[in-house]
């Protein structure tokens, strides 16, 4: 599955660039506002912190949410004490877009994470001309010189690479290429099965002074509450935020 994502969203990529030079977007980045400090925005400070996440559909559950105004919804999120913002671009299994991220920007004041499948420069410059503060780079998904290069670049534009794992190997990795902000996803983008308890295997092997976020696996309170006693500095959420009431979910994620 992860390949065929991966695949597929480069396919798309060169697509847009048929229509769309690198010299243009590499352009559009360069005018582009600085990136917001997301690192700093994110670092800890007493509570857990939510990245709640602009979701459609997802190829494990289907379709979740029309969301026919991604921008109301991430304001909804803002207002509700979201820390930094995910918008899914990835359009044939997820359902997103480059628009959705811009219109999302447009109408916040937070971080704004680009959620795809990464495994090209373009897709960088993409993401910062479309206003992204930060970029998911899959580590399971590219090898060591790609993930090297991605991550400088995601740096050099001045955003934060949100670099996700999924065993210590992984983490190992990251920790080689400097990354500030690690996840742990508790689902396997081979076979989408979840493990809940990957996070806390593998949180202390995360250096002290790195952001820890615990991805997946998150449908209550209790769930927020057990990444956050295996040491998750930062939460991403999508499906219970975009199948409930945005507002009273988050309020109850914040409280644990």
């Amino acid at each position: 599955m992860l390949s065929e994502l991966l695949s597929g969203a480069l396919a798309d990529a060169r697509a847009r660039q048929l229509t769309r030079p690198l010299a243009s977007v590499e352009a559009a980045a360069a005018a582009q506002a600085p990136a917001l400090d997301a690192l700093g925005l994110l670092a800890p400070a007493g509570q857990v912190k939510i990245i709640a996440e602009v979701k459609r559909s997802s190829p494990s559950r289907g379709p979740l949410a029309e969301i026919a105004d991604p921008a109301a919804l991430a304001v909804s999120y803002q207002s509700g004490g979201a820390s930094a913002i995910s918008v899914l671009t990835e359009g044939r299994k997820f359902g997103g877009s480059l628009a959705d991220l811009e219109q999302v920007r447009a109408a916040v004041e937070i971080p704004v994470l680009r959620k795809d499948f990464i495994g090209d420069p373009y897709q960088v410059f993409e993401a910062r001309a479309a206003g992204a503060d930060l970029v998911l780079l899959i580590v399971t998904a590219l090898d060591q010189d790609t993930l090297v290069t991605l991550h400088d670049l995601i740096r050099a534009l001045g955003m934060t690479a949100l670099v996700e794992t999924h065993s210590g190997d992984e983490v190992s990795r990251a920790i080689d290429i400097g990354a500030g902000l690690i996840g742990v996803n508790a689902r396997n983008l081979s076979t989408f099965e979840l493990d809940q308890d990957l996070f806390g295997s593998l949180a202390d092997r995360i250096p002290s002074g790195v952001i820890r976020v615990a991805e997946s696996a998150v449908k209550t309170a209790a769930d927020v509450a057990h990444y956050r006693s295996a040491g998750a500095d930062v939460v991403l959420v999508g499906e219970a935020l975009v199948t409930s009431d945005p507002l009273r979910t988050l309020s109850e994620f914040l409280a644990v």
